[in-house]
């Protein structure tokens, strides 16, 4: 295993997900990897033994409980600033040479023949496998808290719907849908993709943020998170402790958290409907 993490560009990624690599019937040429990718400071040992990890603590059949645990502990492990996360070269170098095996693992569909889709391994931020956890991570934390992201990662409807909205920039409207999770006010995936949509058509972020205005984020204290991890041991078996750069403003949330409620209640095919309807 290498000893630190390196940035792969998309092109290089393109060129090395061949149909073989993607069935996993194919290798992938790692000396050509690391010819292709420029180097970056990061320690790769500590990512890699998350990875390990989570496929030690859940089994195939588990694999997408998997996602609520790995999120918290990738995000205070892979300390990054926004700007270093939204370049699509560390989530490439991750899944093509640090990791692939744990895309098979969480990904590789049960088709004929089985098949990791190519956006696992290079695509937008809300499919690629590692940058959605680090994102949900990112944009579902309450500050240091890491609750709402594990509430928020145990359902897949809120990674593969609500994490593509770009109204979850804003903290309040991101911790209202999560509160409506935790107090069982939306339940299923047909429900959490309604109030996606429902969330969505109300409003920009911009008019989300005039009705119910955010605390500011404190920058230099995400800016100290991320340069003390030379000396923080992520925990395993509890959740990390994340950035203390504010929580979003409470009343705000609480706002908005009643508002979408109006918004399922005004829409009868948000009620009570089964997963399977």
């Amino acid at each position: 295993m290498t000893t630190t993490l390196g940035l792969l560009p998309d092109e290089a990624a393109a060129r090395f997900l061949t149909t073989g690599v993607l069935e996993n019937g194919e290798a992938l040429p790692f000396l050509a990897i690391d010819q292709m990718s420029a180097p970056a400071p990061w320690e790769a040992e500590p990512v890699r033994q998350l990875f390990d990890e989570a496929m030690k603590r859940f089994t195939p059949a588990e694999r997408t409980s998997a996602d609520a645990w790995l999120a918290p502990v990738l995000h205070a492990t892979l300390r990054l600033t926004r700007r270093e996360a939204s370049d699509p070269r560390i989530w490439n170098y991750l899944s093509v040479r640090l990791a692939p095996d744990y895309v098979y693992w969480r990904h590789l569909s049960r088709g004929n023949p089985p098949r990791v889709s190519r956006t696992r391994f290079s695509g937008p931020f809300h499919s690629q496998a590692f940058a959605r956890l680090w994102w949900a991570a990112e944009l579902f934390r309450d500050g240091a808290d890491y609750g709402p992201v594990v509430a928020a990662c145990g359902n897949q409807d809120v990674l593969n719907t609500v994490l593509r909205l770009e109204v979850i920039l804003h903290r309040p409207t991101a911790q209202a849908i999560i509160r409506l999770l935790a107090d069982d006010v939306v339940r299923t995936g047909r429900q959490v993709n309604t109030l996606a949509q429902a969330v969505n058509t109300a409003g920009t972020t911009l008019s989300y943020e005039a009705y119910a205005p955010d605390n500011p984020r404190d920058v230099d204290a995400y800016r100290d998170w991320v340069e003390e991890l030379g000396a923080v041991l992520v925990p395993y078996d509890s959740l990390p402790t994340g950035p203390s750069d504010g929580r979003a403003r409470q009343t705000s949330v609480d706002a908005l958290t009643a508002l979408f409620k109006q918004l399922l209640a005004d829409i009868p095919s948000a009620r009570e409907m089964p997963e399977w309807s």
